[in-house]
């Protein structure tokens, strides 16, 4: 595999077979890392948005475990 960098983009070309589901892992979490960078929220408001999406989810699927 040949990785080259052209100005803002990054090119990969395969010397062989690719396995591309592999590489699609690999560029989703370089992804998740340069959103990560670009967080400004405080560990306080992750905690937070935690527990208001963790009671949204519970009021949609308690129905669900509950008789």
């Amino acid at each position: 595999m040949v990785i080259e960098r052209l100005n803002q983009d990054i090119i990969i070309r395969p010397t062989t077979g690719i396995n591309m589901v592999a590489v699609q892992k690999v560029i989703d979490y370089i992804n998740v890392l340069e959103i990560a960078a670009q967080n400004k929220g405080t560990e306080e408001q992750a905690g937070e948005l935690a527990k208001e999406v963790d009671a949204n989810w519970w009021k949609e699927n308690k129905h669900r475990f509950l008789p």
